[in-house]
């Protein structure tokens, strides 16, 4: 059976999407790329946005051209978020919620056999464990992403994903290393651990386990040579997680904070809990702690009442604080949303204009800082051949500066100490000390 998969959204739903493809690869099923015809075609989809909706159904319609006799299966948060609306949409066979794994297989591989309803979704709010676990295939890739936590306590304005994902719960650390075990028996160099709200693992485990013991027992393990971590919300960068990574040799120097606006009044209306200067104070301490580390975040530009003066204010405060880079994300409203039907709107050409002005500060603030690193030596692991280039390969340095270097295939897969040389049309340049 040849099966083809597309994945929409964030990593959680790509680490969600590599179990469905290990679990049908046990089911003798062939993967295939979703453009290619297939007898059945999931959808693992993204509700953040409505945008992120219509994306969906442009999908499933894909699906149905390339071979109008193929079954169309949809999962991921609009299947839980709208199921009824999906069953809607023409082509769709199946629709299956979040934490349904063995189910999804099941109407992968036999069909219309499957007894039961067409639209099988739970109540996240009834789910107490994270139920996608055991996946060691990321086709291609050097790094593997490990699901720890799964669920969300907040209450953002502008986010479903609570209403989608569920409340916050963690893995137990002892699965959590019986799952890093795996993934370096498997070959795997550098581990990220992520989830819904990563921070906030631990908080329901009896008893409780803070991130940062989780942090120390997987690198006091042995067991991987490289461990970073994703998102993390301002709230939860505690000093002892600061400490932990300061002392380690394995957690890659790299925070994401998700800061998401630099105006007070706006990150208010976010319901973020926390102000500019909290988030100052946050960064001085992250780069007293780790001077050379990666320091990203999350920005929202065009949030409902944000003003030209706020958001002004808003790209002042983040030129001011220590930050690496920013992913800038113009807002998108999502139905069910307090934020969806506040007053004062922004107008999308607006909107448009923030997102220019805001990546422009990043990219003068990413540039900053890779030309500081020139002259320094990094520890790269090489991931692949640079296209167009033959002799060269790329890869990252544990503080998350995409390096190329001259080297052989023989290193691929490996740490290789490189010294970094130059910044040159926008790519960092450097030569391998082996």
């Amino acid at each position: 059976m040849r099966v083809a998969i597309k994945t929409l959204g964030c990593k959680i739903n790509q680490y969600d999407t590599a179990v469905i493809q290990e679990r049908l690869a046990r089911e003798s099923c062939a993967v295939v790329p979703f453009e290619d015809p297939a007898d059945v075609y999931v959808v693992n989809t993204c509700t953040v946005t409505d945008r992120a909706d219509w994306e969906a159904r442009q999908l499933v319609r894909k699906a149905k051209r390339s071979n109008p006799a193929a079954r169309v299966v949809v999962t991921g948060c609009y299947a839980q978020v709208s199921p009824d609306e999906v069953s809607q949409v023409p082509g769709v066979d199946r629709v299956v919620g979040l934490n349904r794994m063995d189910e999804l297989v099941r109407c992968v591989i036999a069909g219309e056999s499957v007894a039961g309803p067409a639209v099988s979704v739970g109540n996240p709010r009834d789910e107490r464990t994270v139920g996608v676990l055991g996946t060691r295939r990321f086709s291609g890739r050097t790094r593997a992403f490990l699901k720890v936590q799964e669920g969300c306590n907040f209450a953002c304005s502008y986010c479903i994903i609570p209403t989608a994902r569920g409340r916050s719960r963690s893995v137990p650390p002892e699965r959590v290393l019986e799952q890093v075990r795996g993934l370096a028996e498997a070959g795997f160099a550098e581990i990220v651990l992520t989830g819904i709200h990563l921070g906030g693992y631990g908080y329901d485990l009896a008893p409780r386990v803070s991130l940062s013991e989780l942090v120390r027992r997987i690198a006091g393990s042995g067991l991987i040579p490289r461990l970073r971590l994703s998102s993390l919300d301002p709230r939860e960068v505690t000093d002892e997680l600061l400490s932990v990574m300061a002392e380690s040799e394995v957690i890659c120097p790299h925070l994401h904070v998700c800061v998401q606006a630099g105006d007070d009044g706006i990150l208010k209306r976010m319901r973020r809990n926390y102000d500019t200067a909290f988030f100052a104070r946050l960064m001085a301490r992250a780069r007293g702690k780790l001077p050379r580390a990666a320091l990203g975040t999350d920005v929202i530009v065009g949030f409902p009442g944000e003003s030209e003066d706020a958001f002004s204010g808003s790209l002042d405060f983040l030129a001011g604080v220590p930050l690496t880079y920013f992913h800038v994300f113009p807002y998108s409203s999502r139905r069910g949303t307090p934020a969806a039907g506040m007053p004062d709107q922004v107008p999308a050409a607006e909107k448009k204009e923030r997102s220019r002005r805001a990546r422009e500060l990043g990219a003068r603030k990413k540039q900053e800082f890779y030309r500081g690193q020139v002259g320094r030596h990094v520890s790269v692991l090489a991931e692949e051949p640079v296209p167009g280039e033959p002799g060269w390969l790329k890869g990252y340095s544990r503080n998350y500066l995409p390096v190329l270097f001259p080297g052989g295939l023989d290193l691929l897969h490996r740490e290789v100490p490189v010294t970094l040389r130059e910044w040159s049309r926008g790519r960092l340049r450097g030569e391998a000390r082996c």
